[in-house]
């Protein structure tokens, strides 16, 4: 079992009214287990497209995965179009029937009739009991190919996919012939990384590649081995020589994300932080407190988007924001001591800028922001010039503050 498809069905992700996340995470597991993803299909709510798409995965994978159209509801045709696929007959499942009464009797609910309808289930399928929801995981086996179906609810199958099959799939120990590295940097983009490192990356053996996977103010660098024999070895000579030869860029490896490194250093050092925060409105914040545990070194964010909160909380002057404006050295630095002096932190950062559309002028167009960060000996700040939109204008300040907590917190 080496290839695999993937099928979300409804009409809804075609159009952008809901993504699909299910692709995304599918995708990941089963690169994890070794098997190629072949292709993904997204298609309607439609008998022909269904079958058309379960066709097209049978001619050309080993595994077919499918999310989506399981439901109680008129337009969740799945079921029924696999059925017709088999050549397959409906018929009362009597335990998936049960559990579903018992779901709603949890909540005070009686099921009603279109509920009775999803305890039809194909003669032939193997059931996977769904404990997250009520409609059950389908699967078939044909010619040496798997069909698994699963709900959309992103939850449920995760569960069904976990519970039902994935222990199937590692037995086959496939996971062997592909492994990745994922090194994890932040603060330069992904050419100049590409130059910096291009001299060892001739050196990859044929079975090693690179990729790089960038996003605002950071970069993946994965690699992958596909060779059958001493693949974790390459991986782990080429990960430590680029590393190296990156230093401080390198803010950790796989999943480890930045915030998570933040916190590490945070606990290790013993240092408590804090944000305060104007044009991200806590996003930063909110990014650190992503991380389990992080009661254990922040103590909080202050959302000071008006002038009013900046002088009331954070004891701005009137006469600094007058004279200055809120986008300026002078009031992030005002905006630092504030936060300080109102928590218990003993490092912060603090951020003010124009994210957008609207707010610019010649002297400060949209896309200028402010930041300072630092102790109550140590302050230092930065201004940055980004783009236009409003979304990558707070996400990359997010990410460039929180690099420069790191950054600090690694100084001290």
């Amino acid at each position: 079992m080496k290839k695999a498809i993937v099928i979300t069905i409804g009409s809804e992700l075609l159009i952008g009214q809901v993504i699909d996340t299910n692709s995304a995470w599918l995708g990941q597991q089963l690169n994890e287990l070794g098997i190629e993803i072949y292709r993904t299909l997204t298609v309607k709510d439609e008998e022909h497209e269904i079958l058309h798409a379960i066709d097209y995965g049978f001619q050309n994978a080993d595994l077919i995965l499918m999310t989506g159209g399981l439901g109680p509801t008129e337009d969740d045709i799945t079921k029924k179009t696999i059925a017709s696929y088999f050549n397959d007959q409906l018929v009362f499942h009597e335990k998936t029937y049960l559990w579903i009464e018992k779901l709603f009797k949890k909540f005070g609910r009686t099921p009603m009739d279109v509920h009775k309808q999803q305890a039809y289930m194909p003669e032939s399928c193997h059931i996977i009991e769904n404990k997250m929801g009520t409609a059950p995981g389908m699967l078939f086996e044909k010619e040496n190919r798997i069909l698994l179906a699963m709900p959309g609810v992103p939850y449920e199958m995760k569960h069904i996919f976990s519970e039902g099959l994935k222990p199937r799939l590692e037995s086959l120990n496939l996971s062997n012939s592909i492994k990745h590295r994922t090194i994890r940097t932040v603060g330069m983009g992904e050419s100049k990384i590409a130059e910096i490192i291009q001299d060892l990356i001739v050196q990859f053996p044929p079975d090693l590649s690179i990729a790089f996977l960038p996003s605002s103010g950071s970069v993946r660098i994965r690699l992958t081995s596909t060779g059958e024999s001493n693949n974790e070895d390459i991986l782990n000579l080429f990960t430590e020589k680029i590393s190296t030869r990156l230093g401080d860029l390198v803010y950790g490896y796989d999943e480890t994300t930045l915030e998570a490194s933040i916190g590490q250093l945070a606990k290790a050092k013993g240092i408590k932080i804090a944000t305060a925060e104007s044009c991200t409105g806590g996003l930063i914040g909110h990014s650190i407190v992503g991380v389990p545990g992080a009661s254990a070194y922040f103590e909080g964010t202050i959302t000071a988007y008006s002038y009013e909160l900046k002088q009331a909380i954070l004891n701005v002057s009137k006469k600094t924001l007058t004279d200055f404006g809120a986008v300026s050295e002078e009031v992030v630095l005002e905006m630092l001591a504030g936060c300080l002096d109102a928590t218990y932190a003993d490092v912060a950062i603090s951020v003010s800028g124009i994210a957008g559309p609207g707010g610019g002028t010649p002297e400060k167009p949209v896309g200028t922001i402010w930041m300072a960060w630092g102790n109550k000996e140590v302050q230092m700040t930065k201004k940055l010039s980004l783009s236009k939109s409003r979304e990558v204008n707070i996400k990359y300040t997010s990410v460039y503050a929180l690099n420069m907590i790191r950054k600090f917190l690694m100084e001290q």
